[in-house]
């Protein structure tokens, strides 16, 4: 059976770092990315340099119309999905609750937790075996905010990323026995780009000093854990939860 693999929000940070791996390992990967198509594009190109096969992929997955024609392409194109990697996510500068917006909360939410329903809703028609599929393995990518919380920080973050953690649980016991297995990893300080408005340059530097590692992670640490879940090494773990976030 071909592994092919999609990744949300795969063309920069960890979502690239897992396309990569996952080329490595011999999956062809859709590189999702709703903007910047010459970041995915140099993900691709990155890839297929090295002899595996990607291709990019246009959608916002807060739309579910974008989402189901996101899925239909790469179905038509290579084939049954096998690997869905719920990577993409936004986050915005911090704030106290004080000065939440019901139109920042709606925008956390949209992407952060409808948009990982609908993916893996679109992935469980494709793999799950009650309908004709030949299983497959979902790894949602959530956040050491789910854990710890953010107050005075991203609690609108922390917020739908409590949500992912929620999906990932009641998702794994619908399906495991439709042959897909749902795992999540929750990344706590990574060196990689915040998604945000006026982003962090330097937080993880600023802070790292209070974990018990006294460092920060590299998106290719969490890629490795994510990979390991989509693997068959891991083919008896669902339902559970990887912490990358350096011993807190």
């Amino acid at each position: 059976m071909k592994k092919i693999a999609l990744v949300t929000g795969g063309s920069r940070g960890i979502g690239r770092a897992t396309a990569l791996l996952l080329a490595e390992k011999g999956y062809q990967v859709a590189v999702n990315y709703v903007n910047n198509h010459q970041a995915a594009r140099q993900v691709v190109d990155e890839i297929t340099a090295r002899g595996g096969t990607a291709m990019a992929v246009q959608a916002d997955i807060s739309s579910e119309h974008q989402v189901v024609a996101m899925f239909a392409h790469i179905v038509a194109t290579w084939g049954p999905l096998t690997a869905l990697v719920n990577n993409a996510g936004i986050l915005f500068e911090q704030s106290t609750i004080e000065n939440l917006s019901a139109e920042r909360i709606n925008r956390v939410l949209s992407t952060n937790v409808t948009g990982y329903f609908l993916c893996c809703r679109e992935a469980v028609n494709i793999m799950s075996h009650r309908h004709g599929g030949q299983g497959g393995a979902i790894v949602n990518v959530s956040s050491a905010a789910s854990r710890l919380g953010a107050p005075g920080e991203y609690v609108d973050y922390a917020a739908s990323k409590g949500a992912v953690d929620a999906l990932t649980t009641g998702l794994s016991l619908e399906v495991a026995a439709q042959g897909i297995r749902v795992n999540a990893v929750r990344p706590g300080l990574i060196y990689t780009e915040i998604h945000a408005s006026g982003g962090e340059a330097g937080r993880v530097d600023r802070v790292k000093a209070g974990l018990p590692m006294q460092r920060g992670g590299q998106p290719e640490e969490v890629a490795e854990a994510i990979v390991w879940l989509l693997s068959e090494a891991a083919s008896y773990v669902t339902g559970s939860f990887i912490d990358l976030a350096g011993g807190k």
